[in-house]
């Protein structure tokens, strides 16, 4: 059995990380510019979010679980608008904004 130290400790840690995802998502909806954001990583990262959720699952570990359904919410967001940004023109893919950089 955890002490509510420890899972307080999960809970804290998942809670930071969680919420330093946000000011990118609002940001990037407000301006409505991803040029300077990979798909790479932010692909990568949202499978790697949904890999972790499914390891919480299998483990029963609620910090886990928890941080990363709501990680996936802003990381979802901004790969959509940068996906979005690719598929109507406004970048080229592998390049910056309208094939420069």
């Amino acid at each position: 059995m955890e002490s509510i130290a420890v899972s307080a400790l999960g809970y804290g840690a998942a809670s930071l990380t969680t919420l330093s995802l946000f000011p990118q998502a609002v940001k990037t909806v407000r301006s409505g510019d991803t040029s300077a954001i990979s798909l790479r990583m932010y692909g990568l990262f949202t499978l790697g979010i949904l890999a972790w959720a499914a390891y919480g699952l299998l483990k029963s570990d609620g910090p886990v679980i928890v941080a990363n359904l709501i990680t996936l919410v802003p990381a979802t967001v901004v790969l959509e608008r940068k996906l979005r940004a690719l598929l109507e023109g406004r970048e080229r893919w592998g390049r910056g904004p309208r094939g420069r950089g």
